[in-house]
């Protein structure tokens, strides 16, 4: 069942559904990982792909043969985990028409070395049951810069360069319809670019990450020192995450890829408590299924 979010009615055939909202690759009870899902004049698109996106995208009333268009932000297991295996179930689904994949190198080899890891039950059920190749039912498109990406009649794909250590190509995304724009920022720490290609945007779908909860998220791990120094250098505050949205004077600011996204002692007010004190529009903070 969806959740519309009151502050931000969306066109009827212009959605955005938040499918997963917690970074990092550890599974959660509370928040499925990362998965945007964009719905816009009978077409579907997702952004990112992380694990559980095919229970996310069924529950959202969309099959995985039916999507168009993947887009990945960059290459951490929580945004691709599930890649091939949603491109697994499109196949298996019934899909009759290439679905496009966008997304930083090395997306061919991960993409290729799935197929080839199951190429057995692959080369099986083509064989006994008539299937197609689905290597031939997906079109692999990689990004090494900013750019426009993909241009139809009904949408413009712009990628646009994020930074977010050490990857040298994270991308966030900017889909502008006939209704609305829309910003999914990836994974980024505060950056101008994508101030830049967020500006004036209707609605900005920003990661957040709450410092204070950083010791909580680390202690115990035996790599505490090098990821609370990764998580600092490669992810965006509650307290900058409200500054980008007023720098690049959106409408209505998201929070999405909660940091740490699995602690229930953190209330939805304090994670927007510091955005709303340096963004005036509206701050919403994402939750899985959410419609904006």
């Amino acid at each position: 069942m969806l959740h519309d979010a009151t502050p931000c009615d969306p066109p009827a055939e212009d959605r955005l559904i938040l499918l997963g909202t917690k970074g990092g690759p550890r599974p959660s009870l509370l928040r499925s990982n990362p998965a945007n899902l964009i719905l816009s004049e009978g077409s579907a698109y997702l952004v990112d792909c992380g694990y559980g996106t095919t229970r996310q995208l069924l529950l959202a009333g969309v099959q995985p043969h039916e999507l168009d268009a993947i887009f990945i932000t960059h290459h951490h297991s929580d945004h691709t985990l599930e890649l091939g295996p949603l491109l697994y179930q499109a196949w298996v689904g019934g899909l009759r028409r290439p679905i496009d994949v966008f997304g930083p190198p090395p997306l061919a080899t991960l993409i290729n070395g799935f197929f080839a890891s199951l190429w057995f039950e692959i080369a099986t059920r083509m064989e006994d049951e008539g299937r197609s190749d689905p290597r031939q039912l997906v079109r692999i498109h990689e990004i090494d810069a900013a750019s426009v990406v993909l241009e139809t009649a009904n949408i413009r794909v712009t990628a646009g360069q994020v930074h977010h250590p050490p990857l040298r190509h994270a991308f966030a995304y900017r889909l502008d319809t006939h209704h609305r724009s829309l910003i999914l920022s990836g994974d980024t720490a505060m950056c101008p670019g994508l101030v830049a290609l967020a500006r004036r945007a209707d609605v900005l779908v920003h990661e957040v990450m709450r410092v204070e909860s950083l010791p909580k998220l680390v202690a115990g791990l035996p790599n505490a020192l090098a990821l609370y120094a990764h998580l600092l250098a490669s992810h965006t505050t509650t307290e900058q995450v409200g500054a980008v949205a007023a720098r690049a004077e959106v409408g209505t600011l998201v929070l999405n890829h909660f940091v740490p996204g699995d602690d229930p002692a953190i209330t939805e007010e304090m994670w927007l408590a510091a955005p709303r004190r340096v963004f005036e529009g509206t701050v919403i903070a994402g939750r899985d299924l959410l419609a904006v």
